[in-house]
This record gives C-alpha cells, sequence and structure tokens, in this order.
C-alpha cells in the first residue's frame, strides 16, 4: 500500500506544470475590439477612432456619429448611428452592414428592420420611434438637422 507521504509530492509534481502552462496563456483581446476589427475590414470606408473602454467610436463619410458600445447594464452589444434629417441610401446601407456584423444576422433582415424604424417617424408616430425586429430593439430619433438610429440586443438574448 502506497503511504500519503510518498503521493503528495507525485501529484505536486505534475500539477505544478500543468497550472503553469494554464496561467502563462496569451492575453486575449476584448470581444468589443474584435468586433470592431471586423467591422473595419468588411466595411469600406470605416475607420476605427478612439477606444474609451466601453464605447468605440467609429468614422465614416456616410453619418456624422458613428460608434460600438459593449456590455451595458441592459444590452449586450450596441450600434449608435447619426446623419443628417434626410438619411442617404449609403447610411441605411452602413448601418445594416454594420448590425449585420455585430449582431450575426442576415443582412437584408437588418437593412428591413432599420429601415422601418427610420421611415416611421413623421407625422402620425412622431419624432422618436421605438420597436423590436429579429430580437433587435431599435430606436429612432430626430430634431430638426439630425436623424439618429441606436441597435441594440438585450443582454439575455
Amino acid at each position: 500500500m502506497a503511504s500519503t507521504a510518498n503521493f503528495r509530492p507525485a501529484l505536486l509534481a505534475v500539477m505544478l506544470p500543468a497550472l503553469a502552462a494554464l496561467s502563462a496563456s496569451p492575453a486575449r483581446a476584448d470581444h468589443c475590439d474584435d468586433i470592431a476589427k471586423e467591422l473595419k475590414n468588411q466595411i469600406d470606408g470605416l475607420k476605427v477612432s478612439v477606444n474609451t473602454g466601453r464605447i468605440i467610436y467609429l468614422r465614416h463619410p456616410a453619418a456624422k456619429e458613428l460608434s460600438l458600445g459593449c456590455r451595458g447594464r441592459n444590452y449586450s452589444n450596441e450600434l449608435y448611428a447619426k446623419t443628417d434629417r434626410k438619411p442617404k441610401p449609403e447610411f441605411f446601407d452602413l448601418v445594416a452592414s454594420a448590425a449585420a456584423l455585430i449582431f450575426t444576422l442576415p443582412k437584408p433582415d437588418t437593412m428591413r428592420g432599420t429601415t422601418r424604424c427610420l421611415k416611421r417617424m413623421g407625422i402620425l408616430r412622431g419624432n422618436k420611434v421605438k420597436m423590436r425586429y429579429r430580437r433587435l430593439n431599435m430606436e429612432c430619433s430626430r430634431t430638426r438637422t439630425e436623424t439618429a438610429i441606436v441597435v441594440t440586443r438585450g443582454k439575455d438574448e
């Protein structure tokens, strides 16, 4: 019968290298940074501007403001885009492409959802519209000079 005094050093000799190998693994980049790099690679003219921890500011000629938010209290990811009062087709394409990459949905679905949200604003529904489409929360708003859209997905979805 083996004694426990001889067993402990053998167990320690096996576990110590395994623990060292696990703790020496290279640092993993933030998931939000990975999404921003993917957006930059997939969308022409998109540039990553500033990373402030939870928000990554992006630049594109079709949008006045563009940002990617990561892990808020109520959402997992957020896309915010702002343009002139009358959005151009390039803006719709930009928002649809970015939302498709961020939320891993087909681009035609995100195009339909963002277009519906942005076009519903008007005399009957007002200047602020909230809607859900394909498990995405969309909030569109406009002022006299600008139109904005926020696309989020809840943490539990």
